[in-house]
């Protein structure tokens, strides 16, 4: 790690949190509901994003140039843009306004949607 490392993952997170911040307010004002769509739409398009990238990225840039990449959009844009700790966030307000079978479930099909998000963005992204 090096500082132009720390200055790249930062240019990427700071990115990140903005296109977060920016499709919570847009799902936001669209859904207005109990369930955190806004939450989970980024985690989901963010688990798919990140699995096709991870492997594009390994199958198409080497050396310097795949790093670059790595630490810029993986590790930074996507980092700040999902979110682990508001869907946990949610979840506890769930439980607190008694929708527990709720929050249960919408923490369950997050990790499972997620992960399936995942597995086909890199399976898209080894075509």
């Amino acid at each position: 790690m090096n500082a132009i490392d720390v200055m790249y993952v930062g240019f990427g997170g700071g990115l990140g949190a903005l296109l977060r911040w920016g499709v919570g307010l847009g799902v936001n004002k669209v859904f207005k509901g109990d369930f955190p769509l806004g939450t989970f739409i980024i985690n989901i398009s963010g688990a798919f994003v990140i699995g096709f990238l991870s492997v594009f990225f390994k199958l198409h840039t080497h050396g310097n140039a795949q790093e670059l990449w790595h630490v810029t959009i993986l590790t930074g844009l996507l980092g700040g843009y999902t979110t682990f700790s508001t869907m946990q966030l949610d979840a506890s307000k769930m439980v607190h306004r008694r929708q527990r079978l709720a929050a249960l479930g919408y923490i369950i099909v997050s990790v499972v949607v997620g992960v399936i998000a995942a597995l086909v963005g890199a399976w898209l992204g080894g075509l």
